[in-house]
C-alpha cells in the first residue's frame, strides 16, 4: 500500500526550492555540448525549458545587467515552484529559475565593474550552474556603459572582473567574446582571459562592428582552439544551421569543444534534437505557451517570443490574429490552450500568487509625504487602478480619450501633477475643477498619468471605463 503524500506536496516543493540554495554543483562540463546562446528577452524560463526539452545540454539566461540584479531579493515562489529574484520596489521578476534547470542554467551578467559583478553573482550563486560575463554584445547601450564588447578594448578591466569572480565564487565562470579583425590580437586577448582561470570561453566569429549579414570567421575560431587549453564554444553560425546535423557540421569546421546557437534556435529550438528532427513550429509554440502559463510569464515577453518563432508566418490568418492579441489568455485561445490558462489562473489565485498589486514602495520621507498628501485628500476621486497597455488600442488610450472629451466639452485641458517615490510614480489629475488619482503605483510617469486618466473616465461615466468593466479586465482591484 502506498502512503498518500499529496497533502504534503506544497511543503515538499518549498523544501526542494529552499534546498536549491544549499545544493550546488561546483563544475560544469563544457566539452561536447550543444548550448542555447544568450538572447535578450528570448531566454526567459519558458524558452530555456523548451530548449532543454528538445535536446539543449546547457542554456544561458538573457543578459542581466549587474545594477539591476544587485537590487533584487531572492524569493521562493511556492505557487509556481520557482525561485524568483524580484525588484522589491516595482515587483518586477528580474530572473526566474526552477529546480529542473539548476545544473544546466548559466546566468550571463552585463558589467563593467568587478565589485558589482561579484555582488550580482553572489545573489544567484546557489541557484545557477555557472556565471558568464558578456564581452561580446555590440549594442550601443552596452558599449556606452563600458559593458559587452567594450570590454574587448579594456582587457585589464575584463581580466579584473573574471579574476575577481573566479577567486570568490564556488561555481564556474566563463565569458563570451567577439573576435578582432586581426587574428593575433584575438589570440592574445583570449589567452589573457584564459589565464584568469575561467572554465570555458564562448567565441562569436564576428567583430564588434559586424552583423549577421557578414561572414562568420570560422577559421579564426578554429585557430583559437589550437592556442587555448580551455573549451572553446563556437558561436555565430546560425546562418548555416537548420537542424541538428548542421550544428555538428559547424562544430566540426570550427574544431570547437562545443557549439552555442542563438538565432537558429530562436526560430525553432527543436534543432537541438538529435533524434526527432525539426518540429512543426505551431506544435512548438503550443508547448512554449504552456510553459508561459505554468510559470506565469509576462504577456509582452510571451508575445515577443512567439512572434520570433512565427517569423514569416505572421502574415498568415493565424499570425494576423496573433498580432492583434494582447493578453496571454488570448494567445492561448489561438493555440487551443485557453481552458488550460483559465484553470491555472484559478489555481494561482487560490494559491495566493503575489503580483504587483500587493506591492507598494517604501514610505516616503517626511519631506516627500507633503507631496503625496494632496493625492489622498477626501475630495479627490480615487481607485486602485493600473494602466495595462495591452488592453488599450492607440486610438483609445485613456489620455487620448480624455483629451478629446475635454476639447468637446470646452473644458481646460487635463492637468497632470506626477510625483515620484523611489522608482514608482502616482499622478494627480485635474479636470474641470475636480481631481482624480489612482492609488496604484506605476513604474514610470507616463503610465501614472494614464492610470489617473482611467480613474477620471470611470468617474465621468465612460461605459468602457466603468468599474465593472475595469474589474473584469483585471485593471481595477
Amino acid at each position: 500500500m502506498t502512503k498518500d503524500t499529496s497533502r504534503y506536496c506544497p511543503l515538499i516543493k518549498v523544501l526542494c526550492l529552499i534546498g536549491m540554495a544549499n545544493v550546488n554543483e561546483a563544475t560544469v562540463d563544457y566539452s561536447n555540448k550543444i548550448i542555447l546562446a544568450p538572447m535578450v528577452r528570448m531566454n526567459t524560463l519558458p524558452f530555456r525549458l523548451l530548449s532543454l526539452d528538445h535536446g539543449a545540454d546547457l542554456v544561458y539566461s538573457e543578459e542581466l545587467v549587474d545594477h539591476k540584479l544587485v537590487k533584487t531579493e531572492r524569493r521562493v515562489n511556492d505557487v509556481l515552484g520557482t525561485v524568483d529574484f524580484v525588484d522589491p520596489l516595482d515587483g518586477q521578476v528580474v530572473f526566474r529559475t526552477c529546480p529542473r534547470e539548476k545544473n544546466k542554467i548559466i546566468l550571463q551578467i552585463g558589467t563593467a565593474s568587478a565589485e558589482r559583478a561579484l555582488e550580482a553573482a553572489k545573489k544567484v550563486e546557489k541557484d545557477v550552474a555557472a556565471i558568464d560575463i558578456n564581452m561580446g554584445c555590440p549594442k550601443q547601450f552596452s558599449l556606452a556603459g563600458g559593458m559587452g564588447a567594450a570590454l574587448l578594448s579594456t582587457p585589464d578591466i575584463a581580466c579584473n572582473i573574471l579574476t575577481t569572480l573566479v577567486n570568490n565564487l564556488s561555481i564556474p565562470v566563463t565569458c563570451k567574446v567577439r573576435v578582432f579583425s586581426n587574428e593575433t590580437d584575438t589570440i592574445v586577448l583570449c589567452k589573457k582571459l584564459e589565464a584568469c582561470g575561467i572554465a570555458a570561453i564562448g567565441v562569436h566569429g564576428r567583430t564588434k562592428a559586424e552583423r549577421p549579414r557578414h561572414a562568420n570567421r570560422v577559421d579564426m575560431i578554429r585557430t583559437l582552439t589550437q592556442h587555448l587549453k580551455i573549451p572553446v564554444i563556437a558561436n555565430g553560425g546560425s546562418k548555416d544551421i537548420m537542424d541538428y546535423p548542421s550544428i555538428l557540421k559547424f562544430k566540426s569546421v570550427t574544431n570547437a569543444s562545443s557549439v552555442m546557437v542563438a538565432r537558429a534556435a530562436q526560430d525553432n529550438c527543436s534543432i537541438f534534437s538529435s533524434t526527432n528532427g525539426v518540429k512543426d513550429i505551431h506544435q512548438l509554440i503550443k508547448e512554449y505557451l504552456k510553459y508561459c502559463v505554468d510559470y506565469d510569464n509576462a504577456a509582452p515577453n510571451s508575445k515577443y517570443c512567439v512572434q520570433s518563432m512565427l517569423g514569416s508566418q505572421q502574415e498568415s490568418p493565424l499570425g494576423k490574429k496573433f498580432l492583434e492579441s494582447q493578453s496571454l489568455e488570448q494567445m492561448c485561445d489561438l493555440w487551443g490552450l485557453g481552458d488550460y490558462w483559465r484553470q491555472k489562473k484559478d489555481e494561482y489565485t487560490t494559491g495566493g500568487l503575489i503580483s504587483r498589486w500587493e506591492l507598494t514602495p517604501p514610505p516616503p520621507s517626511k519631506k516627500a509625504r507633503t507631496q503625496f498628501f494632496a493625492m489622498d485628500a477626501s475630495d479627490v476621486f480615487s481607485l486602485n487602478c493600473a494602466f495595462l497597455r495591452n488592453f488599450y488600442p492607440v486610438q483609445k488610450l485613456p489620455k487620448t480619450l480624455l483629451y478629446a472629451h475635454c476639447k468637446f466639452q470646452r473644458y481646460d485641458q487635463p492637468k497632470y501633477e506626477t510625483k515620484q517615490n523611489e522608482k514608482l510614480f502616482r499622478s494627480l489629475l485635474t479636470v474641470n475643477g475636480k481631481q482624480y488619482t489612482s492609488k496604484f503605483w506605476e513604474k514610470n510617469k507616463r503610465n501614472a498619468e494614464q492610470g489617473a486618466a482611467i480613474v477620471c473616465l470611470s468617474a465621468l461615466g465612460f461605459p468602457e471605463y466603468s468599474e465593472k468593466e475595469l474589474r473584469e479586465a483585471g485593471v481595477l482591484r
